[in-house]
């Protein structure tokens, strides 16, 4: 799954696999780690151990009032069961978890389970139970639920699937979040679940769902030069300082539509790596914005399937 690998990090946290056995070494500060809690039911030495225990050690192994950062990795199978079961549990530990800003939901990688085959459920209980949560990242669109809440401490929303079912989109732009600043969505593709249409983006594009927002990702879609031609004329373009259309389907098309369109360099970083643009397409984008300060990064250029042209372009991250 390119650029759906294991999380490094969470809220500047490094990230941390909680082990039970330390065989004698110190534990960080539960304040100085973001902590992963995964189970392999394929690893001989936690087949029979489930997320249940592991997260239960946790919270008896490390100080949960100074805990930050959570990160829920493998769960089991988790295409036999959705992630309301590890949702549940850090929910009824919510009185414990007092200082909880951060949770990352599904951080698995090809290994464990095709980015399809996570089956998410609806990860607003987690918005619900702790209304001083800055940050909550999803990976995985199958199963996802995500019904619109109010929130008012919510800084940074990322959902990483291979297709976005648009309910969830629909519920996300529905929801009252203030704070929230950073906006990353991967779209996907439509054989794995993403029926998200440029419509569906419009309240989006429009600039009044969320006034602080400052980054936007509209990411990993089949759909990514009609977007790049929305995002010519969309109002919230003006509030942004970041913008990252990356790991789709760009084309020179597309690309053009962003340079003929409003101007774009009040950005500072424009990210659109992975992309299926000519060298001369990648020279104009890069000689229009660099020189006004706007890091642009179009690094990994592609070549269609079997040199089928736009037929032939695929995302990054589809199962």
């Amino acid at each position: 799954m390119s650029d759906a690998d294991r999380l490094h990090e969470l809220l500047g946290l490094p990230a941390v696999d909680f082990q039970r056995e330390t065989d004698g070494a110190a534990r960080p500060a539960a304040d100085a780690a973001a902590w992963r809690i995964s189970v392999d039911p394929y690893d001989p030495d936690e087949e029979d151990v489930t997320w249940e225990e592991k997260f239960g050690a946790f919270l008896d192994a490390v100080d949960p009032s100074g805990v930050e950062a959570l990160i829920i990795g493998q769960w089991g199978e988790t295409y036999e069961e959705n992630s309301s079961y590890p949702l549940g549990l850090v929910i009824a530990a919510a009185d414990r978890l007092t200082a909880l800003k951060a949770v990352f939901v599904g951080d698995l990688v090809g290994e464990e389970a095709e980015i399809s085959w996570i089956e998410q459920s609806d990860v607003t209980t987690l918005l619900a139970a702790f209304p001083g949560l800055t940050h909550l990242g999803v990976r995985g669109g199958s199963g996802l639920e995500f019904p619109p809440v109010r929130h008012a401490a919510l800084r940074a929303l990322t959902i990483e699937s291979g297709g976005l079912p648009a309910g969830a989109l629909r519920g996300v732009l529905d929801s009252e979040l203030p704070a929230l600043e950073r906006l990353d969505l991967w779209l996907g593709v439509s054989a794995y679940g993403g029926d998200v249409t440029l419509p569906d983006l419009a309240p989006l594009l429009a600039g009044t769902r969320f006034p602080g927002l400052r980054h936007l990702g509209l990411r990993n879609s089949e759909l990514q030069n009609e977007i790049a031609v929305a995002i010519g004329a969309a109002p919230v373009v003006a509030q942004l300082r970041t913008l990252d259309l990356s790991n789709g389907t760009l084309g020179d098309e597309g690309a053009a539509a962003l340079l003929e369109g409003q101007p774009l360099i009040h950005l500072t970083t424009l990210d659109l790596h992975h992309h299926f643009l000519s060298a001369p397409m990648e020279r104009r984008v890069a000689e229009a914005l660099e020189p006004h300060g706007v890091s642009v990064d179009l690094s990994g250029r592609c070549e269609p399937w079997d040199n089928r042209g736009a037929e032939g372009r695929y995302t990054a991250v589809a199962e």
